[in-house]
C-alpha cells in the first residue's frame, strides 16, 4: 500500500495551505460521531435525532477503543472550524490462512468530510494517514473497506480492487435490531 501525501485547502485556510491530518484523540469523539452521523445521512439512512441512542454507543466504542493499539481514526483538523473529516481503521483478527497466518486484516471505514469541505483533498489524505498506520504500526497483510458508488474512487487510486470472492451480508430480524 503505497501513499503519497497531497494538499488539502479549504475555505478558512486559503489556496496552498495544508489542512492537518492528524490521528485522533478521545477529544475528537463528538466530531468522529457528528461526521459518521454525516456519513450515514449522506447514505440514506434515517440516523434520528441528536440524542438518538446509536451516538452515545459510538461514542462509548470510540473511547473504549481509539486509546489502543487495534484502531485508529485520523483527522483533518482545520484551524477554523475544527475536525472536517475522518476515516476510521480497525484490525480485526480472523482465522489465519496460507496467505496471512497471522489471521489479523484491517477494515477502513468511516471515512466522511463534513458537506462545506468536501472536494478538497482531506478524506483523502485522512486514508493515506490511515494506510500508514496500517502498513508501519500494525501486522495486518490486507485492508477491506465498503464504499458507496460516490466514493469508490476515493481508494482505486491507492490500490483498492473489487475482491477476488465478493462479500455477502446478511441481516438477523431479532427484536430490537431493524431487518433487512
Amino acid at each position: 500500500m503505497s501513499t503519497s501525501p497531497r494538499t488539502g485547502t479549504s475555505p478558512s485556510t486559503g489556496p496552498g495551505t495544508a489542512v492537518p491530518v492528524r490521528r485522533a484523540t478521545t477529544a475528537d469523539i463528538p466530531a468522529l460521531v457528528r461526521l459518521r452521523a454525516s456519513m450515514l445521512e449522506a447514505m440514506g439512512v434515517d440516523t434520528g435525532g441528536p440524542d438518538a441512542p446509536w451516538r452515545e454507543a459510538a461514542a462509548r466504542w470510540f473511547a473504549r477503543r481509539l486509546p489502543g493499539d487495534r484502531v485508529a481514526a485520523f483527522v483533518a483538523d482545520d484551524p477554523g472550524p475544527g475536525v472536517v473529516a475522518c476515516a476510521v481503521g480497525t484490525c480485526d483478527a480472523h482465522l489465519p490462512g496460507p496467505a496471512d497466518a497471522g489471521g489479523l486484516h484491517g477494515h477502513l471505514s468511516n471515512v466522511s468530510t463534513d458537506a462545506r469541505f468536501r472536494r478538497l483533498g482531506h478524506a483523502r489524505r485522512c486514508v493515506e494517514a490511515l494506510l500508514r498506520w496500517f502498513e508501519e504500526e500494525t501486522p495486518v497483510t490486507a485492508v477491506d473497506l465498503n464504499a458507496t458508488e460516490e466514493g469508490a474512487g476515493l481508494y482505486t487510486s491507492p490500490g483498492f480492487a473489487p475482491p477476488r470472492y465478493p462479500t455477502l451480508q446478511g441481516r438477523g430480524t431479532r427484536p430490537g435490531r431493524p431487518g433487512p
